[in-house]
């Protein structure tokens, strides 16, 4: 110790004393922040949560909507088509009928023909 500074015990322990007490403030735990929505916090996150339940449910809600019209469509096309295969062979029975009807027509006449040439 040098001489110059004269320290006495007495002096010497105080100065311990604050250092060692300086040492033990920094350890002390400091006064936080209380955040102003802390209470609000779970409702914000339910509230988001429900917001975000709904616009998932509105997009499952469309995508099986649109796939509901994909089928009724394709339904639809195939029901067209069937319709349109009937009336075909519908009018293609109709075309034979006629020309039935017409040689049919035509015989008879042949024969009155044949039998007015006979008398």
């Amino acid at each position: 110790m040098r001489e110059d500074q004269k320290t006495a015990f007495a002096e010497r322990q105080k100065t311990a004393a604050a250092a060692k007490a300086a040492l033990l403030a920094k350890f002390k735990p400091k006064p936080t922040v209380v955040d102003p929505l802390f209470a609000d916090r779970p409702a914000m996150r339910d509230a988001e949560a429900a917001r975000l339940r709904a616009e998932r449910a509105e997009a499952k809600a469309v995508a099986v909507q649109a796939l509901a019209d994909k089928v009724a469509a394709a339904a639809q096309a195939e029901e067209a088509l069937a319709a349109e295969a009937l009336d075909a062979k519908r009018g293609e029975r109709k075309e034979r009928k006629t020309l039935s009807k017409v040689e049919a027509k035509a015989k008879r006449d042949a024969r009155y023909a044949a039998r007015q040439s006979r008398r």
